[in-house]
C-alpha cells in the first residue's frame, strides 16, 4: 500500500470516528482558544519570570523533585508540563464533597489501587472561586493569599499539590500570572503572609486530577475489571480547565488528533471505550456559576438542548464524561428537569474518575457512590457486566449495621495516618517555626 493509500484510509477512519470534525474551522477554533483567553504575555514568558523571582529571592518555588516521578506531557503550543505523579497533595473540591462524594473517593481509591503516595489534606480551604466567578466580590490581593495559604501548606509538608476541581485549576493559573507578572500584588501579599509565619510560594506546574489520570490511565486501565468496547462515550471538557490560560493544558496527537483536551478524553479511550463526537463539544455544560445562581432554568435547559440531547441523537452516547464538579453537577441533576416535560433521554453522567474506578473493580456505591446521582447510572454498570444488584444489597445491609453498630465504618485510608506531617516539618521551613535562621529565599 502506497503512502498516499495510507493517508486516505487514514483521514477515512478520522471522518468515521469524529464526523464534526469536517464542520468544524479549527484555525477559527485555536484562535478563539489561544488570543481570546490566553495570557497576553504567554505561558512561556510567565515561567521565565518565575524563575527569575526565585533567583532574586523574591518567591520561593514548590519544585517537582523526581521522587515525585514527574512524567512530560504536551500542552497546545508545544512546550511542555511535567506532572507529577505520586507523592501528591489532595486539593479538593467543595462541589465535589458536597454534592458528588464518589468523585473525590474515586480518586483515592485508584491511587491505593496504583500504591501512589498521597495526602488528604485536613487544613485546606476553599480557593474562593465560587467568590470571583459567581459575585466578582473579592480583590486581587485576597485571592492570591487564599491561593498561596494553600500552597504553602503543600510546600510546607513536601507534598506536590494536585488540584480537583477545575474552577480552582483554572482560577490559580490566572493568580499565579498575576502574582509572578505585578509586583505591586506580591508587595501587599508578603506582609500578610509574614504574619502567618508562611511567605510566597508558587508551584512550578499547576496539575489538575484529570491530567494526573490521563498520565496514569494507561498503568490504571491494566487493572480494568470490565469490558468497555462496546461503550459509547461522550466527553464534555469543563470550560475552566482548558479556557483559563489554555496554553498550560495538556494535548496528545493520539487524542482527538491533538485538536482536544488530552483529559478527559484520553482517559476514556485509554479505558478502551469508544468515544463520539458531537457538535456542541465546545459549548459550556450550562453551570457558569452566576446564572447557575440568578438564572437556574436556563442552565437547565442549556444543559440538556445544548449538551444531552446532541451528545446522544449525533454521538448515540452511552455515557457522559466530564471532569469538573460544576459539569457533572450541571449534565447530572438537570435531566429531571427535562423528564418533567416529556424530554426522558436519562444519560447517565459520570466524572472521569468515577468512570475509571468503576472500570477497575471500586464499589459502585461505596467508592463510587452513583446513589447520589439523578441519572441512572445502572443501566450502564448492567452494560458492562457489573453485578449492580450484588453491590446493592451488601451495601443497603452495610448502612443497616453501621446504624445498629453491628460495623465499623470502612476507610479509604487510616484517619491520621499522616499525623507525622503536623508534628515535624522539613529543615527548609523551620526558620518560621523559630527554629531556624531565616533563608535567603525569604527575602
Amino acid at each position: 500500500m502506497s503512502a498516499q493509500e495510507v493517508d486516505k484510509k487514514i483521514e477515512e477512519g478520522i471522518k468515521e470516528a469524529f464526523p464534526m470534525t469536517d464542520t468544524m474551522d479549527w484555525n477559527e477554533v485555536y484562535q478563539r482558544i489561544i488570543y481570546r483567553y490566553s495570557t497576553p504575555h504567554g505561558l512561556n514568558h510567565v515561567k521565565e519570570e518565575l524563575y527569575k523571582l526565585e533567583d532574586k529571592g523574591e518567591i520561593i518555588i514548590h519544585h517537582i523533585k523526581p521522587y515525585n516521578n514527574p512524567v512530560k506531557m504536551q500542552t497546545l503550543n508545544g512546550f511542555p508540563k511535567v506532572i507529577p505523579t505520586t507523592r501528591l497533595w489532595q486539593h479538593k473540591s467543595c462541589g465535589q464533597c458536597g454534592h458528588i462524594p464518589g468523585y473525590p473517593t474515586s480518586v483515592f481509591w485508584m491511587m491505593n489501587k496504583m500504591e501512589v503516595d498521597y495526602m488528604d489534606e485536613p487544613h485546606q480551604t476553599s480557593c474562593t472561586g465560587w467568590n470571583y466567578h459567581a459575585s466578582g466580590a473579592s480583590n486581587p490581593v485576597a485571592l492570591a493569599g487564599v491561593y498561596v495559604r494553600n500552597m504553602w501548606r503543600a510546600y510546607e509538608i513536601d507534598y506536590f499539590p494536585l488540584i480537583h476541581c477545575g474552577t480552582s485549576f483554572g482560577h490559580y493559573k490566572e493568580i499565579r500570572n498575576m502574582l509572578v507578572l505585578h509586583k505591586e500584588i506580591r508587595e501587599k501579599l508578603r506582609p500578610i503572609m509574614r504574619k502567618m509565619d508562611m511567605d510566597i510560594v508558587i508551584p512550578e506546574e499547576v496539575v489538575h486530577y484529570s491530567e494526573w489520570l490521563y498520565t496514569m490511565s494507561k498503568k490504571a486501565a491494566q487493572q480494568r475489571k470490565y469490558n468497555l468496547n462496546e461503550v459509547r462515550a461522550a466527553v464534555h471538557t469543563p470550560c475552566h480547565v482548558y479556557k483559563l490560560v489554555p496554553e498550560d493544558t495538556i494535548y496528545d496527537p493520539d487524542v482527538f488528533q491533538g485538536r482536544r483536551p488530552a483529559a478527559p478524553s484520553g482517559t476514556v479511550q485509554n479505558f478502551g471505550a469508544k468515544l463520539v463526537d458531537y457538535s456542541t463539544w465546545w459549548d459550556c455544560c450550562g453551570f457558569g456559576f452566576r446564572h447557575i445562581l440568578t438564572e437556574r432554568e436556563f442552565s437547565r435547559s442549556f444543559a440538556l438542548f445544548k449538551k444531552v440531547i446532541p451528545a446522544v441523537e449525533e454521538g448515540k452516547a452511552d455515557v457522559f464524561v466530564t471532569s469538573d464538579t460544576g459539569c457533572v453537577t450541571t449534565l447530572d441533576k438537570s435531566q429531571w428537569a427535562g423528564k418533567a416535560h416529556g424530554f426522558n433521554y436519562n444519560l447517565p453522567v459520570l466524572a472521569d474518575a468515577q468512570f475509571a474506578a468503576i472500570a477497575m473493580g471500586a464499589d459502585p456505591y461505596k467508592i463510587a457512590q452513583i446513589h447520589w446521582h439523578a441519572t441512572d447510572v445502572e443501566g450502564f454498570m448492567r452494560k458492562i457486566g457489573v453485578d449492580v444488584d450484588d453491590y446493592k444489597e451488601k451495601f443497603i445491609q452495610y448502612l443497616a449495621d453501621l446504624r445498629e453498630g453491628k460495623a465499623e465504618p470502612e476507610y479509604l485510608y487510616k484517619p491520621h495516618r499522616k499525623i507525622d506531617f503536623y508534628l515535624s516539618v522539613p529543615e527548609r521551613v523551620k526558620w518560621y517555626k523559630g527554629e531556624g535562621q531565616k533563608s535567603t529565599s525569604s527575602k
